[in-house]
């Protein structure tokens, strides 16, 4: 498992990492050895990285931060589906075909980061996704 180090200098949060994970700790002491406030992280948790406030070298979690995140993931992912629709959307006017569920589908790929706001904790944000229910 790939670690890295979450930490926080002159009020920006970053992330450093190094090839050799039994170094980690040590290396990032020697380039930065002002800084006592720090967490190790899994590389699985990279998706939130920035949603974490240190405080006492223990993450806390700023659920803020991890809506605005998932917003802007969620955006990113329904791009490309927000294109196809489209092109379904072209392709059923120019054959003369019904619109109606395309016209839904691209208002819930649209709607789809109101979501965000309801989430009470970072499980409910990992838990939403593009994919058309069935």
């Amino acid at each position: 498992m790939t670690k890295y180090i979450y930490y926080k200098k002159n009020e920006e949060y970053s992330i450093f990492a190094t090839k050799k994970e039994e170094t980690l700790q040590l290396e990032f002491k020697k380039i930065h050895p002002d800084i006592s406030d720090y967490i190790v992280c899994d590389a699985k948790e990279t998706n939130f990285s920035f949603c974490y406030d240190i405080i006492d070298n223990k993450k806390i979690i700023n659920l803020k931060k991890a809506k605005n995140i998932t917003k802007e993931r969620l955006r990113n992912e329904r791009k490309i589906l927000l294109e196809v629709e489209d092109i379904k959307f072209m392709q059923a006017q120019e054959s003369g075909s019904d619109t109606k569920t395309i016209v839904d589908e691209k208002q819930r790929l649209r709607d789809i980061t109101k979501q965000v706001d309801s989430c009470k904790n970072i499980d409910e944000l990992k838990a939403l996704n593009c994919t058309k229910p069935e």
